[in-house]
């Protein structure tokens, strides 16, 4: 397979992006493999698999920031706390999917789970107003209990 010269491809890419899309598709299906924009193509393959994984990593910072809002933050939680816990389910429930339609991200999963920990702990603990170390810096939680749509760091009722 030969990349397609650049011509009128190119400039559809950078003037139409979903025609782009869907010449390019066509073009596939069809086996005009000589025809198809492969630099671009090449680069939107990659971006995808950067948005999965950018995804993931977001989803879990977010999941374990309310995880550490329940555990350390008695006032939010009074307050908020069954909107916490709903965002907690929501957040695993995101996270599933992703795993179930990408299950080769499961080991980048383990890979951000600690700096996803730290991201997330300073986020709450500006959220509190505490000063730097005001929240304990080792890690509570495992990645089985922060994905267990079951588990939650205290006692819900």
């Amino acid at each position: 397979m030969t990349r397609a010269t650049e011509t009128a491809t190119p400039t559809l890419y950078e003037e139409d992006f979903y025609l782009w899309l869907k010449t390019t598709a066509e073009q596939l299906k069809k086996g005009q493999f000589a025809e198809v924009d492969l630099d671009n193509l090449i680069e939107e393959i990659e971006s995808m698999g950067r948005s999965e994984r950018h995804a993931l990593k977001s989803l879990l910072t977010r999941l374990l920031e309310h995880l550490l809002k329940l555990t350390y933050w008695q006032s939010e939680r009074d307050r908020h706390g069954n909107h916490c816990n709903g965002e907690i389910n929501n957040f695993r429930a995101e996270i599933q999917d992703l795993l179930e339609d990408s299950p080769s991200l499961k080991p980048y999963l383990r890979e951000i789970f600690e700096p996803s920990y730290h991201t997330a702990l300073e986020a709450v603990r500006k959220k509190m107003g505490l000063s730097p170390g005001g929240l304990p810096s080792q890690i509570i939680f495992n990645l089985e209990q922060v994905l267990d749509d079951q588990w939650l760091p205290i006692d819900w009722e």
